[in-house]
C-alpha cells in the first residue's frame, strides 16, 4: 500500500468521525430508522421509544429530536421538557414492571452519537454494575448536576437505580459501557452487544416481542 492509499483511508476515517459525517448518518435523527419501530410517544422535542434490542422487557428510550449529545447539552426547554418524560417513563415502569434504573452514555461509551436515554427494570445494588466498588462512582442529587460534568470534563457516565444516582469514573469508559453491564447484571450477557443480538426482524423473535408487549402496556396504561 503506498502513502496515497495510506492518506485515503486516514482522511476516510477522518470524514467518518466529523461531526457533519455523524450527523447526515445519525440513526436517530432519521425518524424512518429502526429505533422508532416500537413508538410510544413523540412530543415537541423527544420521541419516547421501546428499545428495538432490548435487555429486557420494559427497555425504553428517551431520544431528543435535536442532534444533541448527551443530558448535559440539553438547552434549558428541552432539559425542562426531559424531566417531565423522565418521570413519566420512571413512573410506568415502577408501577408496572416492580423497578426502575436508568443510564446515559454522557458521550463516553457511546456508540450511537446521539443522546438517548436508557431505562429498563433493575433494582440490584450498584455494585453489580460497577463491581470496582465505592472509589470510582460519585452520588448525585439530580440531573441538572450533569450539566455542569459535561461543561467541566465534556462528558459524564452516568445511571441510577430506584432514586439513588451516580457518576462513575470515566478512566472506565467502554463502548456499551452500562448496557453491557446491566445485561451482565440481568443475566442476559448476549443482548449487551444490539449489534450482534438475534432479532429476526419478522416479529416473531424474542427480542421483538418483548418490544412489542412493552409498548402495548405503555398504550394500554399511560394517557
Amino acid at each position: 500500500m503506498n502513502k496515497f492509499q495510506n492518506n485515503s483511508e486516514q482522511n476516510h476515517i477522518e470524514d467518518e468521525l466529523s461531526e457533519k459525517y455523524i450527523r447526515e448518518h445519525c440513526p436517530h435523527c432519521n425518524l424512518n430508522s429502526e429505533a422508532y419501530k416500537y413508538l410510544l410517544e413523540k412530543t415537541d422535542n423527544f420521541s419516547i421509544v421501546c428499545d428495538p434490542h432490548p435487555i429486557t422487557a420494559g427497555h425504553i428510550l428517551i431520544i431528543p429530536k435535536h442532534h444533541l449529545s448527551c443530558i448535559g447539552e440539553y438547552p434549558e426547554d428541552i432539559y425542562t421538557e426531559f424531566l417531565i418524560l423522565y418521570q413519566k417513563v420512571s413512573d410506568f415502569l415502577s408501577k408496572k414492571y416492580g423497578s426502575i434504573s436508568s443510564f446515559e452514555h454522557g458521550k463516553f461509551g457511546q456508540t450511537v452519537f446521539h443522546s438517548h436515554v436508557h431505562f429498563i427494570p433493575f433494582k440490584g445494588a450498584s455494585i453489580e454494575i460497577v463491581p470496582e466498588r465505592e472509589a470510582k462512582l460519585t452520588r448525585i442529587g439530580d440531573l441538572f448536576e450533569l450539566k455542569g460534568l459535561f461543561e467541566k470534563n465534556g462528558g459524564y457516565l452516568f445511571f441510577s437505580i430506584e432514586n439513588n444516582k451516580w457518576v462513575v469514573d470515566t478512566n472506565l469508559t467502554a463502548p456499551r459501557f452500562f448496557r453491557d453491564r446491566f445485561a451482565v447484571a440481568l443475566n442476559r450477557p448476549e443482548r449487551g452487544n444490539w449489534k450482534e443480538m438475534h432479532v429476526k426482524e419478522d416479529g416473531h423473535s424474542k427480542p421483538e416481542i418483548e418490544a412489542q408487549n412493552t409498548k402495548n402496556r405503555w398504550q394500554q396504561n399511560v394517557n
